[in-house]
Parts: C-alpha cells; sequence; structure tokens
C-alpha cells in the first residue's frame, strides 16, 4: 500500500543523499555538458567506460550525444520537430529549447508525452525532422519492425541517431529467443530486460528498414584530454541515420 509519509521521507533522504554527494565531489577536474556541472571527479558507473554525473545522472553515452547533437547537428539552431523515444532524465534539457517542437515517447514511462509500441507509431508517415532513439532497440522483440517504423516517421531530409549497445567483437547481432530469464539474460545481452546483443552489422539492419546510415567515428576523434574532461567512451561511434 502506497504510504504518502514513507514517500515523503524517500524523497527527504534522496536529496540528502544528493546534496553529500555533489559537496563531496565539487570540483572543476571533469564537467558534464549535459547539465552544466563541473566537479573532481565522475562517479563510478557499471563498468570504468561508463562514468557517472552525480548531478543529473548521464552516462558516458548521454554527454557524448549531447556534445555530438550541439557540435554537429542543427538541433540546436533550427526549428525542428523531434521525436524522443524513451526520454532520458539526463536529457531533459532538450524540452526545454525554444526551436523544437519535443516530443517525448515511451510504452508506459510515466513523464513520456505520450505513450505507444515504438513497433507502432501513431503519427503520419515524416512527422518529425529528427528523431532521438537512445538504448531502446535491444528491449524490443521486433527490433526491425521499429527500425521501420522510425523510418516511416522521419521526414525526407530528416536524421535520427539510434544507439545500443555494441559488443563490436561479435560476428553479428546474437539473439536466441529461448533466453528467456533475466539471469540468462544478463549472461548472454549484458543486461536482464535486453532481448539480443547487437554486433557489428548493426548499421545493416538499420539499412535494411530503409535508412541511409553513417557511423560517424566523431568521439575516437577527439583529443585525449577532451573525453577525460567529458568523461566520454573513447569507441563509441555515432549512428546517424537519414530517411
Amino acid at each position: 500500500m502506497f504510504d504518502p509519509a514513507v514517500e515523503t521521507l524517500a524523497r527527504y533522504r534522496a536529496r540528502a543523499v544528493r546534496r553529500y554527494r555533489l559537496l563531496r565531489l565539487r570540483g572543476d577536474d571533469v564537467e558534464c555538458p549535459c547539465c552544466g556541472g563541473g566537479f573532481r571527479e565522475f562517479m563510478p558507473g557499471r563498468d570504468e567506460n561508463n562514468p557517472i554525473c552525480p548531478r543529473c545522472g548521464a552516462q558516458a553515452r548521454h554527454r557524448a550525444l549531447w556534445l555530438y547533437l550541439h557540435e554537429r547537428t542543427n538541433l540546436f539552431t533550427e526549428e525542428l520537430s523531434l521525436l524522443h523515444f524513451a526520454p532520458e532524465r539526463a536529457l531533459r534539457r532538450l524540452s526545454e529549447l525554444p526551436n523544437l517542437r519535443y516530443l517525448s515517447a515511451d510504452l508506459d514511462a510515466a513523464d513520456a508525452m505520450e505513450h505507444f509500441d515504438i513497433t507502432a507509431i501513431p503519427h503520419p508517415d515524416g512527422s518529425f525532422d529528427a528523431i532521438l532513439c537512445i538504448h531502446v532497440l535491444e528491449h524490443v522483440p521486433e527490433d526491425r519492425a521499429a527500425m521501420r517504423e522510425l523510418h516511416r516517421v522521419l521526414r525526407p531530409g530528416g536524421w535520427a541517431i539510434v544507439m545500443v549497445p555494441l559488443d563490436l567483437t561479435l560476428p553479428t547481432t546474437f539473439e536466441d529467443p529461448s533466453i528467456v530469464t533475466p539471469e540468462e539474460r544478463e549472461r548472454a545481452f549484458w543486461q536482464a530486460d535486453h532481448v539480443r546483443l547487437y554486433g557489428p552489422d548493426f548499421p545493416d539492419r538499420l539499412r535494411q528498414a530503409g535508412f541511409t546510415v553513417t557511423v560517424d567515428p566523431w568521439v575516437r576523434e577527439l583529443e585525449p584530454e577532451t573525453r577525460r574532461r567529458y568523461g566520454l567512451f573513447a569507441e563509441e561511434d555515432i549512428y546517424v541515420c537519414g530517411a
């Protein structure tokens, strides 16, 4: 049963922990572009390649994406309609950009503006100038149907950034519908709620859905000191899809 007093106490405790964390890590050795915070260091993530922002929770992929969007796209400078799937807390500032007609969507997350299945998007063809779909498809059983829907609702000349966890040592994407328990999926697919582990054929799957795909090594080409300051994973590629 929901207890308002318990919920309130939990919120107070979370705020106290956050304030302590920010105080302990205050500094300017590293910087999170998603929230603008400066810190002595990032918090450890699940592995050494994925440090976490102590203020907004941004992971390495979120910080890389924010920088990429700012440096290599028109998202901050032109009037665009943006569809953002499974909106991450670290990227909430995108919804505040005055030049965007911003729409967030998720199957059931409470903070999404609309709720629908990514394999059946209830919007007309060519509805959006830009789409962000970051670490979503690995959760979707019918990912090829989802890719086709993303392509359908992207206007000609628009762009989509689609990112997933990748194991580039695999020959191809690994899928096995007989792997169903959380424990088995975590061993096979890196996380208990993943249904596959993508390999180097990921851009080919996107192309089969109708996209043109550019694998942009922008993060790899940054200076090592820039990657260190922003806590970026050196081997992160950006998958840019066009209609």
